[in-house]
């Protein structure tokens, strides 16, 4: 089909070059795991009036996050129609010719960047059978020809935004930021500008290339993410050095910790590896909001013994990009410690 990347010519081009092919399936299958229902937290006790319940909730978000890094919300205040439009317009955008998707980058696209299967991955273990769009929240609205897309999700990163700056006031309020501090350290510099959309598409994948992830483990290189996921499993978490399988819950949405809340926190809440696992038969859509400072913003942590030296996020960013283009792999914090 057209609108499909040339996934399967590459993974062979990089089985014939690895010396790694023989231990990927071996890799991925000895470290499947039963799924689990993550935490689930109902955030419609936040606007309930009721100082008890509210109490209850910001409890739940704070245990699920020190102790998972991952949990889910319902009554988040995003309907369900919103959400089916998303998705809809998700695939109109993903099923335009591969030619048309493959030439816009973020210089010349109205859309953003198109990435697929990681074309910096060393090995068939570092390949992701996928594809994504990355969307900078401040050119939502300036989609050319695309007006449904522009809108829906114009009106979809509003409310997200929103959510996600309530759930960092939570989580930030309990390690002893205020919010006045909370505002000068992450609030006044998560804009528009520099949080982004990963709209991903994971096409089925054919039986004998099955031990292949749809997206390699990795942490995100975010202050928090918030992801909206169809019906179709194959996200993971790691778990007290297990691979825990997601149940996919088609009411909720599911947010977990990133990078630079856990520099924030000095390790208190933990930036989660996850993954995405492949699926023989149906494809996979997901939309992640990431929540980010500007690149100049200097992130640290106000713990008088922090663990890990300030770095402003241009230069995490930065690090990140050389240590995938020269080891197909993101290195992330450890290579920010003291």
């Amino acid at each position: 089909m057209e609108f499909e990347p040339p996934l399967i010519e590459v993974f062979k081009n990089l089985c014939k070059t690895s010396s790694e092919n023989d231990h990927v399936a071996e890799l991925i299958n000895s470290s499947r795991s039963k799924s689990y229902e993550l935490p689930l937290v109902d955030l419609g006790r936040l606007n309930s009036g009721q100082l008890m319940q509210q109490k209850e909730c910001e409890k739940e978000i704070i245990e699920a996050s020190k102790e998972w890094g991952f949990f889910q919300v319902v009554n988040h205040g995003i309907c369900e129609e919103m959400l089916m439009e998303l998705h809809e317009e998700q695939v109109k955008l993903f099923r335009q010719p591969f030619n048309k998707k493959s030439s816009q980058n973020p210089s010349n696209s109205p859309i953003g960047s198109y990435r697929w299967g990681n074309l910096a991955a060393k090995s068939p273990a570092q390949f992701s059978w996928s594809e994504a769009f990355h969307i900078p929240v401040s050119s939502v609205s300036d989609f050319a020809g695309l007006n449904h897309l522009s809108s829906t999700v114009e009106e979809y990163t509003k409310l997200i935004s929103k959510l996600s700056q309530k759930i960092a006031e939570i989580l930030a309020d309990n390690i002893g930021i205020c919010k006045s501090s909370y505002q000068k350290l992450l609030g006044d510099k998560v804009v528009p500008s520099s949080c982004y959309l990963r709209m991903n598409r994971y096409p089925p994948i054919p039986e004998f290339h099955s031990e292949v992830c749809g997206l390699v483990a990795h942490t995100d290189t975010s202050y928090l993410t918030i992801l909206h996921q169809n019906k179709t499993g194959g996200l993971e978490m790691k778990k007290d050095g297990m691979w825990i399988s997601v149940k996919p819950n088609p009411d909720a949405l599911v947010i977990n910790i990133g990078d630079l809340f856990q520099v924030l926190s000095n390790g208190f809440y933990k930036s989660v590896t996850h993954r995405v696992l492949t699926n023989s038969k149906t494809e996979r859509f997901s939309v992640a909001y990431l929540s980010c400072p500007t690149t100049d913003t200097v992130i640290r942590s106000l713990s008088e013994h922090s663990i890990y030296r300030d770095f402003s996020f241009g230069e995490f960013k930065s690090q990140v990009q050389l240590d995938v283009k020269y080891t197909g792999n993101k290195i992330g914090l450890p290579g920010f410690l003291r």
